[in-house]
C-alpha cells in the first residue's frame, strides 16, 4: 500500500470519528412553544428521546388495604412511629410495603430494620435516614405544589428501585496544580459532567442548590460594575448562572426555550409558564437540601459521603432524570395520598407559599 493509499484511509478513519459524534439529519422532530416567528421549537431526536422514556416504567401499584372507619392508627398500634402515625395501620402497613418496593427490592425490609431487633429499633441509619425522607416527602406534596402540584412524589420518584438514588451531587473540591495560567483558573477546560460536560466550573450546583447565589447571566444597565445595583461581577457570575441553566436543561431533556423566549432571555413578562415552575424548583431543591439531607450529615457513614466530606444532595437530575415531567407525569400521589398528609413537620422550613404565586414572578425576586 502506497503512502496515497495509507493517507487516504487515515483521512477517511479521521473523518468518520469526527462525525460519530454528530447527530444524523434524518427522525428529528421540533414542536412549537412559543408565539410563530420566535424560533421557540423543542428539538429532539426519538432516537434518544425513546430509550429514556422506555426506561423509566411505572412500578405495580401495592392493592389498597381496607382501612374501615375507626381503625386504630399505626401510633397507637406500633412502637416509634414518629412520621405516619395518623395513618390508619392497615394503610401504614401498605406504605411500609411500598417503600420497600421503591426502594430496596432486593435488599427487603432488612435495609431498615436490624435483623433480630424489634420493628421500633432505631439501629440502622438506614431507618433514620427514611424517617426524614418520609418527612421530606410530606413537606414536598404539602408546601411545593407550586412546582410538583398535585402530581406530587413518593420515594420512587427519586429512587427508582435503588437504595441510594443514581442523580445525586455532591460539593466538588477545587482543583490543584490543574495547569499553569488561565487554563488553571476556577477549573476552566475541565468538563464538568453536573453541567452537561461543558467547562463551565467544575461545581454549578452548590452555590444555587445549596447557597443561594443571585442567578443572572447580563447585567441590566450599561453601568460598570462597580455602580451596578443588580449584583452582577462579571464574567463568573454569568458562567455559573449558564453552567446550571445546562444543568437543568440536560435534567429535564429539554431546550432553553422550554423556559426562556428567545427575543429575550431575562424578561419574565414574556417567558412560558414553565420559567415560573422552574423558579420554584430551584427554590425547591435549596430548600430540601438544607433542611433535610445536609442536617443528615453526621448519621450517614463515611463511605456514603461525598470527596468533601458532606452529604448527597439534590437536583433537578434527581427526580426528573431526563424527562421533563418526572416518570411521564404520572399522578403518582394518586395512590399514595398519606405521602401528602396535612400534618406539619417540625423539621421543615418555610412553606414555598410565602413566595408569591405568580405567573410572573417579581423583578426582586427573579433576580435571586
Amino acid at each position: 500500500m502506497n503512502r496515497f493509499s495509507l493517507g487516504l484511509w487515515a483521512t477517511l478513519l479521521g473523518t468518520a470519528a469526527l462525525l460519530s459524534g454528530c447527530e444524523r439529519p434524518n427522525g428529528m422532530t421540533a414542536a412549537q412553544q412559543g408565539w410563530r416567528g420566535t424560533g421557540m421549537a423543542q428539538i429532539s431526536n426519538p432516537r434518544v428521546v425513546q430509550p429514556v422514556i422506555d426506561s423509566q416504567p411505572l412500578p405495580e401499584p401495592i392493592p389498597a388495604i381496607p382501612s374501615p372507619e375507626g381503625s386504630p392508627l399505626a401510633k397507637d398500634t406500633y412502637k416509634n412511629v414518629q412520621v405516619l402515625g395518623d395513618v390508619p395501620a392497615p394503610e401504614f402497613t401498605r406504605t411500609m410495603l411500598a417503600i420497600t418496593a421503591w426502594v430496596a427490592p432486593k435488599q427487603g425490609c432488612a435495609y431498615c430494620h436490624a435483623a433480630g431487633e424489634e420493628l421500633s429499633s432505631d439501629k440502622l441509619y438506614t431507618k433514620v435516614v427514611a424517617r426524614k425522607m418520609l418527612q421530606m416527602t410530606r413537606h414536598i406534596n404539602t408546601d411545593w405544589q407550586q412546582h410538583v402540584s398535585t402530581t406530587g412524589v413518593t420515594c420512587y420518584t427519586c429512587h427508582r428501585g435503588n437504595p441510594v438514588p443514581s442523580k445525586i451531587w455532591f460539593t466538588q473540591p477545587e482543583l490543584k496544580n490543574a495547569g499553569s495560567g488561565l487554563v488553571a483558573m476556577l477549573g476552566q477546560n475541565h468538563p464538568s459532567a453536573l453541567a452537561g460536560n461543558t467547562s463551565l466550573g467544575l461545581d454549578p450546583l452548590t452555590p444555587y442548590l445549596l447557597g443561594d447565589t443571585q442567578i443572572r447571566q447580563a447585567s441590566t444597565t450599561a453601568l460598570p460594575a462597580s455602580l451596578r445595583k443588580d449584583g452582577v461581577t462579571g464574567i463568573k457570575q454569568t458562567e455559573g448562572t449558564f453552567g446550571l441553566m445546562v444543568h437543568m436543561s440536560t435534567s429535564l431533556g429539554v431546550n432553553c426555550t422550554t423556559c426562556h423566549n428567545t427575543r429575550s432571555h431575562a424578561e419574565w413578562a414574556e417567558s412560558p409558564p414553565q420559567r415560573t415552575t422552574a423558579w420554584y424548583g430551584i427554590r425547591m431543591a435549596r430548600d430540601l437540601n438544607n433542611a433535610y439531607l445536609v442536617p443528615l450529615t453526621s448519621t450517614f457513614p463515611a463511605e456514603r459521603l461525598g470527596p468533601t466530606g458532606d452529604v448527597a444532595k439534590v437536583s433537578c437530575a434527581t427526580c426528573h432524570q431526563g424527562l421533563n415531567k418526572p416518570l411521564k407525569g404520572a399522578p403518582l400521589l394518586k395512590d399514595h395520598p398519606v405521602l401528602g398528609g396535612a400534618m406539619k413537620m417540625a423539621a421543615a422550613a418555610p412553606a414555598a407559599a410565602a413566595v408569591p404565586d405568580s405567573a410572573v414572578v417579581p423583578a426582586a425576586a427573579a433576580s435571586r
